[in-house]
């Protein structure tokens, strides 16, 4: 408790996994909305975009955490390292 209280430790990495993952069911349920939804029947057209809103939308989404979750990386290595070297 002390170290959230005194920005030791970071809460925000458990957030971003949580988006991660509500963010992937976004985009797979928006690709299979877009493949099976509407009144214009079942095409290849609304398939292949369907497929892309899937695959590109999870691919997005990982790299958009992934690129967030390294800032927080890069922090716990910089406190690790003044921790090792308290004298400077």
């Amino acid at each position: 408790m002390r170290d959230w209280l005194f920005f030791n430790k970071m809460v925000t990495p458990q957030i971003i996994t949580a988006v991660y993952w509500l963010l992937l069911a976004i985009a797979v349920l928006s690709g299979l909305g877009a493949m099976f939804g509407g009144f214009g029947g079942f095409t290849l057209g609304k398939f292949l975009t369907g497929l892309f809103i899937a695959v590109g939308g999870s691919l997005g989404a990982r790299i958009w955490c992934e690129l967030l979750i390294v800032l927080f990386k890069m922090n716990e290595a910089l406190q690790d390292l003044r921790q090792r070297n308290p004298e400077q």
